[in-house]
């Protein structure tokens, strides 16, 4: 469990970027409004060139699904000495390109205390939810919220299902949540209001770890069904929570 490798997505870029000020330092690239793969594999494919790219007066930049934000020191560079410095990377990206992302399985135990409102919200059995939520390959289209929390495209609608009303005040790391159309998987410990369908025995987030995070924006991910002995095996191993 855990296995990765690559796949690759060529990437077409039709639609011009737009590029704006929020507030005094930072500049927003927007690349459509709408979320979608090929939309957010375009801000992955930026990310990629920005992340090997060293401009003085850059803090850091932040992608998302339809966006990247840069944030940057006003008195080392200027609003518009950015902008021409990153319309310059843009316009040396190659028209056609293709983005590498790795394809991982993440283990789950499906006991999650809202599993059975996900089914009975659903009109669905809870073998029903389980099946169409580890059928997919999911997305990766953005990390945040907490350090290493995967927001993921692709999931079954038939499974789709509100947040809570009143968020939770304790999630225990590794549950694995359903919020509308998408799943997620929580890190750490954290309060949170997504419905909480399963648990993997994966430590998705480790500071001991020079890359911290499993899962990076851009992966492909699917979810494998185990059983409680497996769960119990996995945790116990050396990745285990």
């Amino acid at each position: 469990m855990g296995s990765s490798h690559e796949q690759s997505l060529s990437i077409a870029l039709p639609n011009p970027i737009r590029y704006f000020p929020m507030g005094d330092q930072a500049l927003v690239l927007s690349f459509g409004d709408t979320i979608s793969e090929m939309v957010n594999a375009r801000v992955r494919q930026v990310a990629t060139h920005i992340d090997n790219w060293s401009q003085p007066g850059v803090i850091e930049y932040v992608p998302a699904y339809t966006t990247i934000t840069i944030y940057y020191d006003p008195l080392k560079i200027t609003y518009q000495e950015l902008l021409s410095a990153l319309q310059m990377i843009v316009q040396d990206i190659p028209e056609d390109t293709e983005y590498i992302g790795k394809k991982k399985e993440i283990p789950v135990y499906y006991n999650g205390a809202d599993l059975a409102y996900v089914a009975q919200y659903n009109g669905l059995t809870e073998e029903e939810v389980i099946r169409l939520h580890s059928t997919p390959e999911y997305r990766v289209y953005m990390i945040g919220f907490v350090p290493g929390f995967p927001y993921m495209g692709g999931m079954d609608s038939r499974i789709a299902t509100p947040r809570k009303e009143v968020p939770r005040l304790k999630i225990e790391a590794g549950a694995v949540g359903i919020a509308g159309e998408q799943t997620g998987v929580y890190p750490i410990e954290t309060p949170g209001g997504w419905q909480i369908i399963g648990h993997t025995p994966l430590q998705l987030f480790d500071l001991s770890k020079e890359s911290p995070s499993l899962l990076e924006m851009g992966d492909c991910v699917r979810f494998v069904p185990i059983t409680y002995d497996e769960f119990v095996l996995l945790k116990t191993e050396s990745y285990g929570h």
